[in-house]
């Protein structure tokens, strides 16, 4: 008899969570087959894209190899993107591989299940306003954040030369004022000195205007004002122009128009709007909301099969008071958690347990200036309002605790060992 066959589909936070999981509680004792198909071959966490963005992460250090790590960990990984899924045949269909050239490196070809997870995440929604998919960046992933991080360089390079100089400041549009916004506004700062620093070029950030623009009344609408207005006042102090109420109806080459239809010329557009799950999943003929998130039920399976479940960004999981949990990355791991231990029992013929979010606070970076959150949160309790040093610790340790989750203790504990190293050894920021 054949063992079962979990397909896990997308290696982010959730997704190479749960396979770490169930590798070790399925595969290793070879009751089921686990495979993590992802389109990329390494993973880089995704709360970390804004320092990738501005090299002050060098993602050859950070990031996870899913072929060393499925050997370590006891499950496979599949390189592929998924272009359909054969719910009757419980097959999913595989579009090619091709590399940089477009040569194909690997056919399309299906791969069965017996369970099939969705963890695919979410990419930035630009709800249609013209210009956006022209004229901005994306930093959904590590290909779009190297893209970024490549032109930016190349656009204070151009401003140290009069010649090519199109504004008297270095102006840089960021739309969305939730974290990613947030924390790139900051990084950019940063990221600037450093590069003058370095010498890679003579763009002072006195020299650098930033325009972090938010629909909202206020800046991270999900948390709690007392977050927001701190962050605001941080922000400014920097230089950052905060724009809130202020909805953006197209983007241009160098310029961003405001819905009152004022003109924010600029050199350079990020677009940090709004989430929503990829489009391929409303196109399953499986039931999604308008972000194209899968609806599951509280046991995380999909209302239309119970052989499919979703976690993380793409799901749609009801909270029990009219509304979902948050896409944030501990919901993801939460749901990873409880995730494995159901797929366990559904093995074992066992009820399934249902998801309870449990928010356990929010912290922002705001590069190693600062920081500022929240933690211990319930539904009783605002929690501990965290500002400065002690909730820079606390957003260090949240990576810690990704890297826990993926690699165990031993191997958390080196590479923290590790990074303490570099810092002596290494350049601050990745500058080529």
């Amino acid at each position: 008899m054949s063992l079962p066959t979990i397909v896990i589909v997308g290696g982010g936070a959730g997704g190479l969570a749960l396979a770490t999981q169930l590798g070790r509680k399925l595969g290793k004792p070879g009751r089921a087959n686990v495979v993590l198909l992802d389109r990329n071959t390494t993973h880089v966490w995704k709360p970390l894209l804004h320092e990738l963005a501005t090299g002050v992460l060098n993602s050859s250090m950070d990031e996870v190899d899913y072929r060393g790590h499925s050997s370590a960990h006891h499950y496979r990984y599949q390189r592929g993107s998924l272009s359909g899924i054969d719910r009757q045949a419980r097959q999913l269909h595989l579009a090619p591989v091709v590399d940089e050239q477009g040569e194909e490196v690997l056919p399309a070809r299906q791969l069965g299940y017996d369970y099939l997870v969705m963890a695919l995440g979410s990419v930035s929604n630009d709800f249609g306003t013209p210009g956006v998919a022209e004229h901005c960046h994306f930093i959904d992933s590590p290909q779009q954040a190297k893209a970024f991080q490549r032109d930016m360089i190349n656009t204070f390079l151009r401003y140290t030369d009069p010649t090519l100089r199109q504004h008297p400041q270095l102006t840089i549009g960021i739309v969305g004022g939730g974290a990613t916004g947030v924390e790139l506004a900051a990084e950019l700062f940063d990221a600037s000195r450093m590069l003058n620093a370095y010498g890679v070029t003579a763009t002072d950030h006195q020299q650098i205007s930033v325009h972090l623009l938010e629909a909202a009344p206020l800046l991270l609408p999900g948390l709690s004002e007392r977050i927001s207005q701190t962050v605001q006042q941080e922000l400014e102090s920097m230089g950052v122009t905060i724009h809130v109420g202020t909805a953006v109806k197209e983007a241009q080459a160098n310029c961003l128009v405001t819905g009152d239809g004022d003109v924010i010329e600029t050199d350079l557009n990020v677009w940090a709007a709004g989430i929503k799950a990829p489009p391929f999943l409303a196109e399953q003929g499986l039931s999604t909301n308008n972000k194209n998130q899968l609806k599951v039920a509280k046991t995380l399976q999909s209302v239309d099969d119970p052989a499919i479940f979703a976690l993380g960004d793409c799901a749609d999981c009801p909270q029990g008071d009219d509304s979902a949990v948050p896409p944030r990355a501990q919901a993801a791991h939460q749901q990873a958690k409880l995730l494995a231990k159901n797929l366990v029992n559904q093995l074992e013929g066992k009820p399934l347990h249902e998801f309870h979010y449990r928010d356990h606070g929010s912290l922002v970076s705001l590069a190693r200036y600062d920081a500022v959150g929240s933690l211990m949160r319930s539904s009783a309790s605002r929690g501990l309002f965290l500002e400065g040093w002690l909730a820079r610790r606390a957003y260090a340790s949240l990576y810690r605790m990704h890297q826990l989750s993926i690699h165990g203790a031993p191997k958390t504990g080196l590479a923290w060992l590790v990074d303490k190293l570099n810092r002596y050894l290494k350049p601050r920021m990745k500058l080529h």
